[in-house]
């Protein structure tokens, strides 16, 4: 049994509109033809010759990613780069890719929203609301206060493992309840975590000076948020499962399956 590619992209249009994305973003089918039938889907974070590898070999007609492979502008497609040796064996072998990003991180079993339950958060909203229920990042509360020290380790056994772990800017024993978070990329949004009164942001890629500026903040007005950094793929990763599942209520006669390769790109650290 199988279905045409444009009956999952109609799906995918209600539970991941493309008009809630980022306007420089490019979800949608990247890559194959409306018409083509799949039976077997891979679902993965990013499209990387290891995971195509994993498509041609697996008989997978089809790679729903969560980054799209063809996001910022090429001049070629020559097999000479990297972007065009993939596409090329891509569309050889009859793997058609689709994306779905920003429009998959602000709605609820979105992105964000599954960390936030994962973490086990309740009264879950948007942190920044574009419409009810959806936007970016979520907030919500722990059942009751914990140590931050204990909430970085709750949080690193529901994600899985990656070379960097997770990292903390707070101290160990602050006691916590208020949760702000984003998945993937978030330091854009430290401020509407400071804003929303949390006790602790976590996100992921958190670069240097603004993490430094928030406790800077934290330290000398008295009120800001512990900050926690995880790995970028790591806490995209956990939306797979629910977007399977979502596709294969809809879909039950094609198989949805989770990657289980590690697409992050770090592979050891070393410390003292």
């Amino acid at each position: 049994m199988s279905v045409p590619i444009k009956g999952l992209i109609d799906a995918a249009e209600v539970l991941w509109p493309t008009a809630g994305a980022e306007g420089w973003d490019a979800p949608g089918l990247v890559s194959g033809s409306a018409r083509q039938q799949i039976s077997r889907v891979l679902l993965t974070v990013d499209v990387t010759s290891s995971v195509l590898d994993e498509a041609i070999d697996g008989a997978f007609d089809m790679v729903i990613s969560h980054h799209p492979f063809l996001m910022r502008g090429v001049t070629s497609l020559s097999e000479q780069t990297s972007k065009g040796h993939l596409i090329s064996r891509a569309v050889r072998a009859g793997v058609s890719l689709f994306a779905a990003h920003t429009n998959a991180d602000i709605v609820q079993n979105g992105v964000s929203d599954v960390i936030a339950k994962a973490i086990g958060l309740a009264n879950i909203r948007p942190l920044v609301e574009s419409s009810p229920g959806v936007g970016h990042g979520r907030i919500g509360t722990l059942p009751e206060k914990m140590p931050l020290g204990e909430l970085a380790r709750r949080i690193a056994k529901v994600m899985p493992s990656t070379a960097t772990g997770v990292r903390v800017s707070g101290e160990f024993t602050q006691l916590v309840q208020t949760v702000a978070l984003c998945g993937g990329a978030g330091d854009s949004f430290i401020g509407d975590a400071i804003s929303s009164g949390a006790d602790v942001y976590m996100s992921s890629d958190l670069r240097h000076h603004p993490v430094q500026d928030a406790r800077e903040y934290a330290l000398t007005q008295g009120t800001g948020p512990a900050i926690i950094d995880v790995s970028h793929w790591a806490s995209e990763w956990l939306w797979l499962d629910v977007a399977a599942n979502q596709l294969s209520e809809k879909f039950p006669q094609v198989q949805f399956v989770v990657s289980q390769l590690r697409t992050d790109p770090w592979d050891f650290v070393i410390t003292q």
